[in-house]
């Protein structure tokens, strides 16, 4: 009996597929996943009552909120190495369980120091996760198709988690102390460390080589000072006690430095903490790139656009988040909507369509801008879901595009350059937000206004709408001006972001699609 012959290819597609085992894990690993999502943004609203009962300074305030993403930039590197050195799923479950104890001993904090300690070693721990668990569906789901839509399934759950954990903070607040806005992850990953070992595979590299500590050293600190530098200069123009603007800028500049030593230290090293391989081939590094210029742009319009809903549309906290809902909603859609389109059309071609569908959305942002809320936020949904699409798919190609045995090291790669995007975007948003915002105000300011509230106006939207509060019935004019004013930097920036990611989507089209790769 004749069989039609198969290429490799057609075989890589349909062969290979997961078996019930493998879908149990990728719920197991949907645990540690919601668990960073949600703790990067739960105390959102349960810093107030940590205030009330530790009372820790502003700068121990911003600390604690901050710290936790700080140290997860900072240990993804060295933590994607030693999971392909001792073993993915080792790693991922002694980190599970590391962040379970810590975040018992975080809810129970006496102190501002022991909150902040035990939110740094939380950042460790959670650094631990995330290069683990996306190299290990690459070992789970060798189907080219069955890989993007597991990806697809974990990236909307970091979507969703971060979504969800500013209102289920707010829930669990309704009810308890603010400790259990810690206590809520525990039974997941304690979950996770009990059936992870049945049902998550292991693989590490053969190599006994040891990790170069100072390699690690530069890296961390590098990443440190790079994401600390950059968060702290957005907040410069919300936050009084954060450092002038050059210290900051000199804090990131020394941290790139550090980074360019670290780099040319891998050169010389026979067993580099990070393979610079990875960057020379060009299915792993135009993705890598596509994600950081994309983060920059998109997530700098996100942060203002937060800070719109509550300054300028005037929402509480709480109804701010609920109007972020529809980005959040389009976004894992797009995202689950994908892997379907890749198998109608190249994958390459799936991520510029998307990606243009970004650019298209930021467009659409810096037009609408002053239109009433609902126009905005559905300019900002078609951002959300033109991004759910790229993005999951821009991470299969991280990580596909990678030897199996530096799988963890390309995950970690693909969560520094998330992380740096994410961190630039935010310093980039408030530094250019605000410069388009103090020069419409320049000519903006109603009349009569007193040189003090005036002055406040100019120093950022929070102090000008304070100041115009202050003024009773004569300050409606001023917060007329300060909302427009800020309305317009945000669309000035939502035009910067439009064309920082219609370069992203150039660089994926003449350098993929345009030459048939992925």
């Amino acid at each position: 009996m004749m069989t039609n012959p198969r290429t490799a290819s057609e075989t890589a597609q349909s062969g290979d597929r997961a078996t019930m085992k493998e879908w149990a894990g990728l719920a197991l690993l949907l645990l540690p996943m919601l668990a960073l999502a949600t703790d990067i943004t739960v105390l959102f609203f349960a810093l107030p009552t940590i205030t009330a009962d530790l009372s820790p300074s502003a700068a121990q305030g911003l600390w604690i909120v901050h710290v936790y993403g700080f140290l997860i930039a900072g240990f993804l590197i060295t933590m994607g190495r030693l999971g392909d050195r001792i073993g993915r799923r080792k790693l991922l479950l002694t980190g599970g369980a590391a962040f379970a104890v810590l975040s018992v001993v975080a809810a129970y904090s006496t102190s501002p120091e022991m909150l902040i300690a035990a939110r740094a070693l939380l950042g460790i721990a959670g650094a631990t996760l995330m290069p683990s668990l996306f190299s290990l569906l690459r070992t789970m789901f060798p189907n080219d198709d069955q890989r993007r839509f597991a990806i697809a399934v974990i990236f909307s759950a970091f979507a969703g988690g971060g979504a969800i954990g500013p209102l289920m903070g707010g829930a669990l607040l309704e009810f308890f102390w603010w400790g259990s806005v810690f206590l809520i992850n525990v039974p997941a990953l304690f979950l996770l460390v009990v059936l992870g070992p049945r049902l998550l595979p292991e693989q590490r590299e053969e190599n006994p080589a040891p990790l170069d500590l100072v390699s690690v050293a530069l890296s961390v600190v590098a990443m440190l000072a790079i994401v600390y530098g950059l968060q702290d200069l957005a907040a410069g123009y919300d936050v009084a006690s954060s450092h002038p603007a050059w210290l900051n800028l000199l804090i990131a500049g020394g941290g790139a430095g550090l980074f360019g030593l670290f780099i040319r230290r891998q050169r010389s090293l026979r067993e580099p903490l990070f393979d610079l391989v990875l960057l020379t081939r060009r299915r792993t590094a135009i993705p890598l790139a596509a994600l950081l210029l994309t983060g920059i742009g998109v997530v700098g319009v996100f942060y203002l656009f937060t800070q719109y809903l509550q300054w300028v549309a005037g929402l509480s906290p709480l109804h701010a988040g609920l109007w972020t809902l529809p980005y959040i909603v389009v976004n894992i859609a797009g995202a689950m909507l994908a892997p379907g389109l890749v198998a109608r059309f190249r994958q390459a071609l799936v991520v510029t369509a998307g990606l243009s569908i970004t650019a298209l959305g930021l467009v659409f942002v810096a037009i609408a801008g002053s239109s009433p809320l609902g126009v905005v936020v559905a300019a900002i949904a078609v951002t959300g879901f033109g991004h759910g699409v790229a993005m999951a798919l821009v991470s299969d190609l991280i990580i596909s595009g990678a030897p199996a045995e530096r799988a963890g090291s390309a995950a970690a790669a693909q969560e520094v350059s998330g992380e740096l995007g994410t961190a630039a975007g935010i310093a980039a948003g408030g530094a250019i937000g605000v410069l388009a915002y103090r020069i419409t105000l320049i000519d903006a300011i109603p009349p009569g206004t007193p040189e003090t509230a005036a002055a406040a106006a100019r120093s950022g939207i929070h102090e000008g709408v304070a100041a115009a509060e202050r003024l009773g019935a004569r300050g409606h004019g001023l917060v007329d001006a300060v909302r427009e004013a800020f309305t317009a930097g945000m669309q000035v920036y939502a035009g910067v972001g439009a064309a920082i990611t219609a370069a992203a989507t150039l660089l994926v089209a003449v350098t993929l699609a345009a030459r048939g790769r992925g």
